[in-house]
């Protein structure tokens, strides 16, 4: 280990920053965010020491560095443009034992500061030892992406707690089982967040009133419709907390890769036509798992509330008793037309934009398929593959002229993304060029398509 990594108390204690630059501002705003008498030294400042000065954050000693200015400081960061200057300032603080950080030269120094995440009281610090400053730098951007913003006010919470969760249960095992729950606990967490004192407390009781072993619960996630890069932060931490994962087939490997890997993982995959496992069967095995103790999380591809039958698997959780959140996703509509360089409104061409089922319960219910074909909107049909035909048929009969654009998108997002383009009179015939699954673009928008394509050629 190069470097110990250690966390200092400054507050209130006074800390030397030679150097009156842009860097000497970014290393002035973290010693005033820990909390020390921040000294500035330098022959020139920016105008933003200036305002801090005059604000009284911290103190401006302007000229050469004096050695003595050292005298009652904890800590020392040399900021200068000048090498020379920041080696000096290096060697008196080695002369006095103190700590001091020369900023782009590491060997010069006895201190690092590395790349951080603040989420105050929990901190978190990447360093690369002053060796690969820029790849620290992107370790801590991933990390800020799993770490939710409301994490520290979880943690001052749980301090608030400790004693009563002492008080409360009797062994250690206990009382890590209770701050397991308590720091998974997504609801409170959101209630902390919203600063709802009422939802804080009613929420706290029940943790604390349920019994350990017995109290699941269910997070509907969003996985976005293929490309990870899309699944949101929020989906992205309830997949990373997960005791068991339930997924289906428009679920995207790049996604499952990034589930918890010792979480369980059930695959309920269903397709056009065809259920692997039965909807109601799905809503019992969350029902089931959710009982039995468990953070489960129901994976849907694209958002689950867009013909993805959220709400019917929620309305069984809730008639049971069963608590349960949402994390929404970009749903396929959204991310096949920007992927595809088709957007879904544009002032000249659409003001409005129908999102429709092409898959129909059994009691064939008929679309309202003369509104559908007005013009000005533009048209999603979700699971509409097989029907194609019936969709050209309808809205040629409606009046939708034969020569509006069409696209159908296969796999949108994915690399593997296909995309075929034509008029509504050929959209049958196109449709039997991709695969499922796929969605349906109709309207006067995808003819922007050749101008604003900018993912893929295809």
């Amino acid at each position: 280990m190069d470097y110990l990594p250690i966390f200092c108390e400054l507050k209130n204690r006074d800390c030397l920053l030679v150097g009156g630059g842009d860097v000497a501002e970014r290393k002035a705003r973290l010693l005033m965010d820990a909390g020390a008498n921040v000294i500035v030294n330098a022959r020139e400042f920016t105008p933003q020491f200036t305002v801090w000065a005059e604000h009284k954050q911290l103190s401006l000693v302007k000229g050469d560095f004096s050695p003595a200015l050292m005298d009652s400081s904890w800590l020392v960061i040399a900021a200068t443009d000048d090498d020379q200057t920041n080696q000096h300032v290096s060697q008196e603080a080695e002369r006095r034992k103190l700590f001091c950080n020369v900023v782009d030269a590491p060997k010069r120094a006895s201190f690092i500061m590395p790349s951080i995440i603040d989420r105050s009281p929990i901190m978190v610090a990447v360093s690369s030892g002053g060796t690969a400053p820029v790849l620290a730098r992107l370790l801590r951007e991933k990390l800020e992406a799993v770490l939710p913003q409301h994490l520290g006010k979880v943690a001052q919470f749980a301090g608030q707690l400790r004693q009563r969760v002492k008080d409360t249960f009797t062994t250690m095992a206990e009382r890590r089982r209770f701050w397991e729950k308590l720091f998974a606990n997504d609801r409170i967490a959101q209630s902390l967040a919203n600063n709802d004192p009422a939802a804080i407390h009613s929420q706290t009781e029940t943790l604390f009133s349920t019994p350990l072993d017995n109290q699941g619960e269910v997070v509907l996630v969003g996985a976005g419709p293929g490309d990870a890069g899309l699944l949101t932060l929020k989906g992205l931490q309830q997949i990373q907390q997960a005791d068991i994962v339930v997924y289906d087939r428009l679920v995207s490997d790049d996604v499952m890769k990034l589930v918890r890997r010792d979480a369980d993982r059930v695959f309920v995959g269903k397709r056009a036509g065809y259920h692997c496992v039965p909807q109601e069967e799905i809503n019992q095995i969350l029902l089931r798992e959710a009982q039995s103790g468990k953070r489960v999380v129901r994976l849907k591809g694209g958002d689950p509330f867009i013909f993805g039958r959220g709400g019917e698997e929620l309305e069984t959780l809730c008639e049971a008793g069963i608590p349960f959140s949402v994390v929404p996703g970009i749903t396929a509509a959204s991310g096949c037309s920007a992927y595809s360089g088709i957007p879904l409104t544009h002032r000249d061409y659409a003001q409005s934009v129908r999102l429709v089922t092409g898959h129909l319960k059994s009691s064939g219910e008929e679309l309202d398929w003369a509104s559908l074909a007005a013009e000005k909107q533009t048209l999603v049909f979700y699971m509409g593959l097989n029907q194609a035909p019936a969709i050209e048929k309808n809205l040629l009969a409606c009046g939708m002229p034969s020569e509006t654009p069409c696209a159908l998108v296969e796999k949108g997002t994915a690399t593997t993304q296909k995309v075929v383009q034509g008029t509504l009179e050929q959209l049958a015939a196109l449709a039997q060029q991709v695969q499922s699954p796929s969605l349906i673009i109709v309207g006067r928008v995808v003819g922007l398509r050749e101008k604003l394509n900018w993912f893929s050629n295809h």
